[in-house]
């Protein structure tokens, strides 16, 4: 019997057809062995796999989405503010639309009394001097005039990557970073290019970025703007307005020889615009401001008290062997979580952090021998609530806004009775409450007098309780 014949007695025709070898008769193919072997047989037919049943579905058609709907152009008339007697709206002065957006992302309806005033001069091109107290919208002054002037006055034709046509100089790193930041904010949607010289950084990366771009607002401390300038990578012949921020604290730390270098590569005074800011009119700032403006208006704004009303001020009379244990006392026993705290010296910020980092309190330093990169990240781990302490000299004093600080500690009084005020003002920041507690010892107790004459009124010392001088107890590792 033939192996077809068996194949189709065993399973019927059509499936044994399916099954039976391919014919053994001769081919003329190549591919046929020699020597009269019989052919190989031929690969047997692989049935199809079977569809899914999924795909007997017949095709669904593809769902569009729905087109997002057009996003509606911000208009002057979504700003609504209403006109308040005694209060000036940044509506009140002719301000670009796309300036008031961002000051309208801002929340910030109304004016301070320096902006408004500051403002009035400086919107008409006039060179101005300021002064107020910490946190009062200096910053926001003169962005928002800058901002302005660079809006109304195009760029001109020929310009080379390095040349701002602003420029704002201030004291320390992180005045510099925090001036930036608001510049950032109010150009967002204006297309001006804001950038920042800081020492202590990484300097070719901060040169790349000035080649890779136009810029139009450059804030810098003095010396790295001046290693750029005399290197040739930044021309200032093309400023057309110049803010020197902190002018009083730059005279302290010795900063005006590189101002002067900075300022002689500028356009001469009467072709540029210059504001001037200082929290104290010293004769040595008044000085420089004749040398550096011409008929400048002088705005200068009295607070009714010197430190804000929202912070309660505490002075503890306590020996400087006490001083720590008052310190992580007050900080465990009230789990307080965000708190800055104060010395006059880089050697004291380091002896008390590593103290508390020992005892189990999640602190960091900023002083000048912390490197740009960490003092950044540091600052930005306060401001996140995961740093609890941040142990500080006076560089943080100025420029530094963080909000939520509940309590700010002077663990020494400072030298300088305006540091002093600058200190608290870390605290009770937009209209919150916050808390002032300063450590008087005998090393420091004779800073008081002068503190308490330039506030006008006398603060209360107190003897801390008991407990909150008791020893700290080591943890165990």
């Amino acid at each position: 019997m033939t192996v077809l014949k068996a194949l189709k007695k065993m399973f019927g025709k059509s499936e044994a057809e399916q099954l039976a070898p391919v014919s053994s008769a001769p081919s003329s193919s190549p591919s046929q062995p020699a020597c009269g072997h019989p052919p190989r047989p031929a690969e047997p037919q692989v049935a199809p796999r079977a569809p899914r049943p999924d795909a007997e579905k017949p095709p669904q058609p593809r769902r569009e989405r729905a087109p997002k709907p057009p996003v509606a152009a911000w208009k002057l008339e979504d700003f609504v503010v209403e006109p308040q007697e005694g209060k000036t709206r940044f509506h009140d002065f002719k301000l670009a639309p796309e300036l008031m957006h961002a000051i309208q992302d801002l929340g910030f309806p109304y004016c301070t009394p320096i902006q408004a005033q500051v403002l009035g001069f400086t919107l008409a091109g006039k060179d101005a001097i300021g002064r107020a107290q910490t946190g009062t919208g200096k910053t926001a002054a003169f962005l928002v005039s800058i901002i302005t002037q660079l809006l109304q006055t195009p760029p001109p034709k020929e310009r080379y990557m390095g040349e701002p046509r602003a420029l704002i100089i201030a004291p320390t790193r992180e005045l510099v970073v925090q001036i930036a930041k608001d510049a950032a904010d109010l150009t967002k949607y204006t297309g001006l290019n804001v950038m920042t010289f800081v020492g202590g950084m990484d300097f070719d990366k901060q040169l790349k970025h000035l080649e890779a771009r136009h810029c139009d607002i450059l804030v810098a401390t003095p010396g790295r703007l001046l290693d750029f300038n005399q290197r040739g990578d930044v021309h200032l012949d093309m400023v057309e307005v110049m803010v020197l921020d902190e002018a009083d604290r730059m005279l302290d730390m010795g900063f005006i020889p590189q101002v002067r270098q900075i300022i002689r590569q500028t356009p001469p005074k009467s072709e540029r615009q210059t504001l001037l800011f200082s929290a104290t009119f010293t004769e040595d700032v008044m000085n420089l401001a004749k040398q550096w403006t011409t008929d400048p208006s002088i705005v200068e704004i009295e607070a009714q008290n010197v430190a804000s009303e929202n912070v309660e001020q505490h002075i503890y009379a306590v020996a400087g062997a006490d001083k720590y244990k008052l310190l992580y006392n007050l900080v465990t026993d009230n789990g307080w979580e965000r708190v800055m705290v104060f010395a006059n010296r880089k050697d004291e910020v380091r002896r008390i952090e590593e103290r508390l980092v020992r005892d189990g309190v999640n602190a960091a330093q900023l002083s000048g021998d912390v490197p740009q990169h960490k003092r950044i990240k540091t600052l930005e781990g306060f401001r996140e609530g995961k740093i609890r302490v941040l142990v500080a000299t006076d560089v943080a004093g100025r420029g530094i806004h963080i909000d939520g600080i509940s309590h700010v500690i002077n663990f020494t009084l400072p030298e300088v009775p305006d540091d002093y005020v600058h200190r608290i003002g870390r605290t009770g920041r937009a209209g919150a409450d916050g808390v002032s507690i300063s450590f008087a010892g005998e090393d420091d107790s004779y800073q008081l007098p002068s503190i308490e004459a330039l506030l006008g009124r006398k603060i209360s010392c107190e003897t801390p309780p008991t407990h909150l001088l008791r020893a700290v107890e080591r943890k165990r590792p």
